[in-house]
């Protein structure tokens, strides 16, 4: 066969000359393959498993689960066993032989007094049973404690307690033991290097690993096939992949051993197509492959999201006698292999055939659940694992089902987990407790996370990272910014998910020297291309309200940038306002000819089209959306219902929501929101009764819009009855639309007791007390004036220019002009002109021709094109008696072509 390079090579061309004649004989179990230890005295191990998990993205993480050297130990006769004294020291050694096979330590103290008392400890076959049998039952110290009182203690007794330590995970005791050894000028064999190289392994300690190899070849022991595959396996565990495939080919003698290392190396060091590559290799020698190698090639396949590649190798497992029903590695691969592929039917068909479930299997299944959304399945899984006698739930286990929970943010499913944590003593385990901490935060609970945090034992990396990142995205910038000061003030390590965490936390002008100084961080750490930590700083940028900043950076990073930076850029703008700034970076994009816009693109700059009023470039990306794949999606339609909606051309709104597939319920909110805001109240109306989903709190606060354009305060309190039945009251938005429908039909009562009663005080529904008073015109002005004051000063909500245009309102409406004259004047930044209007409107009202002509000339430096502001000056000169000026005002509005739409009234007849 023609020798092929593995780099590069695609899975997809792996099985063109796959071998069509299949050997006649099914490779036996693994253990046969050791059938000559009992001629040599060497252990060895294999990779048995390989899980291929994906917890918040398409990548995959490969747990291995090492066969180790530790469990052929008891198998392999050591030495030529020694004579006995008499039949009763021949009885004491079968019955330290019988406990071993089912080892306690009642038994095993037993066994050791009547060892003892019959002079046994001698006997080194004896006292070297029992160590292992005192290492098995976990009671090392005991172990360690007869070691010492051995007094010659040959190569087996040496290997004995190595193994031991490897066994409850003292791995640097067996280096020492081995230093003690060599030290005290012992003999060691090749089963001795294969013990240290396996500790070594476990410890990833490569440079003396590399001294132990070296030791081998200067030794002569290399040319054991045996320790050649430990050294593979070693160098993969370390991430040398390129020593792991030198010390494969130096291999004389390569047994499935051999081959299983470097197969499951590959996809270890995350390179799957060499992975399968190698398989290709095996499965075409005599020997052929076994279920090892199968499931690590299936998990390989799924690595590359080579499904079809998987299925193959799942067809050629079955013809050689590996079915997934009996072979629990193959299996687990396959549940992974389908979960990832979203075929979940498939997966948890194999799930269901298996005889036999190991923790994997239930672990790979419900990773399979919550890959593929299945919050409910994966729910019961867990639950039906818990009943299961031979098996309990461990991290990986809890690590596949919090992120679920914090995903939906199901807060009681999560604190159910993490009281399971409790009870079943995991709270050391960091990687479970870093879950639980994330999942409070996607839930909201913040204080609970922050308990959780700080009554760990131990934090790692992950756990600070876990924290900052959790005050970003709650809104605690400030504490966010402190802790990462606190970490490292005693911490210099940062991570990829240090500065991502942390980026998010500046999110406002004042935060901007803050976010300079990550920049320089990121700089000096170099991540200066790093495409995703980039994009987040494009985006802090934008936030801190420093476009320049963001553009440049842009710039910079020309050569590597792609769609994304362009999308966050676009997406930025627009969420910011900066909607001219938006299409000139899409105009921009549009000229880089290796940069195609996508859906994304232009979900975020439709909306720039339509809050700039700009009809003709709207229709021109709605063309551009129709000639690529992008038109079909859902959410650039509803983006375009939006757009048509503020450009007030609901009938092609309307087209578009015709057109759609397949509506969703935000299509139907579009549509809605559509027609209410350019006053189609009662189409409005009936498109909600039309409605075919469940309907949401954004579906609410526009029928109430609707509701209170039409004054049908009858049909506000059975929307009022339903929220409450609900519980959509709750939301601030609805509360504010709310207040908003009652003031506007006349209660303001009512109006006021929602206000009060609201659990969560928006914007808006600040906003529409405020104006609620001031419209009622009750002399409520100083009421109203104090729920203004008490916003910031109590509640923490910043004034905007909505508070400042209400206050004015109210104000003028009461005649206080020359009070909201000042008012406008004291603002600490430029006045809207919408503020302006508002004091021009009460000026026209109360006929104040000296103030309003002040304001007017204010108002036509800013907005010349506005019809309003002429007529209200006009109507100030006509109640003032001022014929002449306003016959002139109306010649210019006249000649301008500025119109006015009209206005009308609406009553609801019968309504109470």
């Amino acid at each position: 066969m023609k020798k092929l390079s593995c780099n590069g090579y695609k899975a997809s061309f792996l099985w063109r000359s796959l071998p069509n004649r299949f050997p006649q004989h099914v490779p036996p179990p693994l253990h046969f393959l050791f059938r000559n230890l009992y001629q040599k005295p060497i252990f060895t191990h294999t990779l048995l498993h390989i899980k291929c998990t994906s917890i918040t993205s398409r990548n995959l993480q490969v747990r291995a689960h090492t066969y180790l050297a530790t469990q052929l130990f008891d198998k392999m006769p050591h030495r030529r066993v020694q004579d006995f004294k008499n039949a009763k020291g021949h009885e004491i050694f079968q019955l330290v032989k019988l406990v071993k096979e089912n080892p306690d330590i009642l038994s095993t103290s037993q066994a050791h007094g009547l060892a003892l008392k019959a002079g046994m400890l001698a006997h080194l076959p004896t006292v070297t049973t029992l160590l292992i049998i005192y290492s098995s039952t976990k009671h090392f110290s005991s172990s360690l404690a007869l070691f010492a009182e051995i007094m010659s203690k040959d190569v087996v007794t040496w290997n004995a307690i190595m193994t031991a330590c490897i066994k409850n995970k003292f791995f640097e005791f067996a280096v020492k033991f081995f230093a003690e050894m060599v030290n005290e000028g012992k003999e060691f064999d090749s089963a001795t290097l294969v013990i240290v190289v396996s500790a070594l392994s476990n410890m990833r300690d490569l440079r003396k690993g590399m001294i132990v190899h070296c030791s081998s070849v200067k030794m002569g022991m290399f040319s054991d096939s045996l320790l050649g595959n430990a050294l593979i396996d070693f160098y993969a565990k370390c991430s040398d992949l390129s020593s792991s495939e030198c010390v494969f080919g130096e291999v004389e003698c390569k047994d499935i051993v051999s081959w299983n290392s470097i197969i499951s190396g590959c996809i270890y060091n995350g390179h799957p197509e060499k992975s399968l590559w190698y398989f290709k290799q095996m499965a075409n020698l005599e020997k052929g492959t076994d279920s090892v190698s199968l499931s690590c090639a299936i998990a390989a396949s799924a690595c590359l999201d080579e499904f079809s590649c998987g299925q193959v190798i799942q067809g050629w497992g079955i013809k050689l006698g590996y079915e997934e029903s009996c072979h629990l590695s193959v299996a687990n691969s396959l549940i992974s292999l389908y979960s990832q592929s979203g075929n979940i039917d498939a997966a948890e068909y194999v799930f269901n055939i298996m005889k036999q479930k190991d923790i994997i299997t239930w672990n790979s299944m419900i990773s399979g659940f919550s890959l593929n959304g299945k919050v409910g399945e994966a729910c019961d899984a867990l639950h039906e694992m818990q009943f299961t006698r031979t098996l309990k739930p461990d991290a990986v286990t809890l690590i596949s089902i919090i992120p679920l929970a914090a995903e939906f943010m199901l807060l009681r499913k999560g604190r159910a987990i993490h009281g399971f944590t409790i009870r079943r003593e995991m709270g050391a385990e960091l990687s479970v407790m870093n879950g639980l901490m994330d999942m409070y935060f996607k839930c909201k609970r913040v204080k609970d996370a922050e308990h959780l945090f700080l009554n760990m034992a131990t934090k790692d990396l992950i756990s600070w990272n876990t924290i900052i990142s959790g005050y970003s995205q709650n809104g605690l910038c400030r504490e966010a910014q402190s802790l990462l000061k606190k970490f490292h003030s005693w911490n210099s390590e940062c991570s990829l998910s240090t500065l991502l965490g942390i980026l998010p936390a500046c999110d406002s002008p004042i935060s901007i020297q803050f976010g300079r100084l990550i920049h320089s961080w990121e700089v000096k750490l170099g991540f200066v291309n790093n495409i995703i930590i980039v994009n987040s700083l494009i985006c802090m940028y934008i936030s801190c309200g420093d476009l320049v900043a963001s553009f440049k950076l842009l710039e910079e990073i020309a050569y590597i940038a792609d769609v994304d930076s362009w999308n966050t850029m676009i997406s930025g703008c627009t969420q910011k306002c900066h909607f001219s700034e938006a299409l000139n970076a899409f105009q921009l994009m549009r000229l880089k000819f290796n940069i195609n816009n996508d859906t994304i693109t232009l979900v975020n700059v439709i909306p720039a089209c339509g809050n700039l009023e700009l009809t003709c470039e709207g229709k021109s990306i709605h063309a551009l959306a129709l000639k690529t794949s992008a038109g079909q999606d859902i959410r650039v339609q509803n983006a375009l219902i939006t757009m048509y909606g503020k450009l007030s051309d609901v009938e092609s709104a309307r087209l578009v929501f015709e057109l759609c597939f397949h509506h969703n319920l935000c299509s139907w909110n579009c549509m809605i929101s559509a027609l209410a805001q350019n006053n189609n109240a009662k189409e409005a109306i009936e498109f909600f009764c039309l409605l075919k989903f469940e309907p949401n709190e954004i579906t609410m606060a526009t029928v109430l819009s609707a509701f209170r354009q039409l004054g049908l305060i009858r049909h506000g309190k059975q929307i009022h009855a339903y929220l409450i039945r609900y519980g959509f009251y709750k939301n601030a938005f609805v509360a504010a639309a709310l207040v908003d429908m009652y003031s506007s039909c006349g209660r303001l009562d009512i109006a006021s007791r929602v206000f009060q009663n609201s659990a969560e005080r928006s914007v808006a529904a600040w906003n529409s007390m405020i104006s609620a008073y001031g419209f009622h015109s009750k002399g409520l002005v100083d009421q109203g004036y104090w729920y203004y004051t008490r916003m910031l000063d109590e509640f923490g909500v910043q004034p905007s220019t909505e508070h400042h245009v209400c206050v004015v309102d109210m104000l003028g409406r009461s005649g206080k002009l020359q009070q909201a004259y000042n008012f406008i004047k004291d603002l600490p930044s430029q006045p809207d002109p919408g503020i302006w209007g508002a004091l021009l409107s009460a000026c026209n009202y109360h006929g104040d021709l000296q103030l309003g002509k002040q304001v007017a000339s204010i108002l036509l430096l800013l907005k010349p094109e506005n019809v309003g502001y002429h007529l209200a000056l006009s109507n100030i000169y006509v109640a003032s008696g001022s014929w002449k000026e306003a016959g002139e005002l109306r010649d210019i509005v006249h000649l301008k072509g500025l119109k006015k739409s009209a206005g009308y009234s609406l009553i609801d007849v019968g309504s109470s």
